[in-house]
């Protein structure tokens, strides 16, 4: 490695969890701190997994294109299901079409590229809290929220990172932190009242008149 460029390998990536379908995240952008595209590899080890999260890019307004290195895949496209060997390039334009994929092959590994054209790159909120999930589930909370204090920097007033923020607060006991983040989140985005009313990170603040407060239903 030097300054001026870098060489690794897909395998040699670190694997990160994600969801219950057994997507793996490998991180690329991130771990070599691109700034000008975004780029990221999933993988599933086993038939039948999820190698691309199913969504719509309409927040975020991201063109994608995605390569299947190895493996062999099924992508879904706004219902339509796309047989994908290794080799193949599925080309997204439209921001609004539904996409996911699933491994037919175990070890089915997919590359994938994306950014909002005519603007410069901002990297995506998610990869925080992806990120940081990990260090949760051991329980290292102190690091996962520090990990996520210094992406907030950079993501001011993103309402899901402000949330997955107070989650682990909350965890952590900081409680002051947690609620102040919390409210913020629902104030950005009230659906995230929902989903505080029963997540289970925010079981030991719901003692708290303050969190029922951020989580009570205005009056119609």
């Amino acid at each position: 490695m030097t300054d001026r460029y870098e060489v690794a390998r897909l395998d040699d990536l670190d694997r990160i969890p994600v969801g219950e379908k057994g997507l793996e995240w490998r991180p690329i952008r991130r771990r070599f701190g691109l700034e000008a595209f975004g780029m990221n590899a999933y993988s599933s080890a086993s038939a039948g997994g999820e190698v691309v999260e199913e969504h719509t890019e309409e927040q975020l307004q991201h063109q994608e294109v995605y390569v299947v290195v190895r493996g062999r895949a099924t992508f879904h496209l706004d219902g339509d299901d796309l047989d994908a060997p290794a080799g193949t390039l599925v080309v997204v334009r439209d921001p609004t079409v539904r996409r996911g994929a699933t491994a037919v092959d175990a070890d089915t590994l997919v590359l994938a590229v994306g950014g909002k054209p005519g603007e410069a790159f901002v990297p995506s909120a998610w990869e925080s809290y992806f990120s940081a999930a990990p260090l949760a589930h051991e329980r290292k909370f102190d690091e996962a929220i520090a990990l996520m204090q210094r992406d907030a920097e950079v993501h001011r007033d993103h309402p899901a990172l402000l949330y997955n923020l107070a989650c682990y607060e909350a965890l952590a006991d900081r409680r002051d932190d947690a609620l102040e983040h919390l409210a913020r989140a629902v104030e950005l985005n009230p659906r995230f009242r929902e989903f505080a009313e029963s997540d289970s990170d925010f079981a030991g603040l719901r003692d708290d008149p303050r969190f029922s407060a951020v989580v009570s239903r205005p009056a119609t």
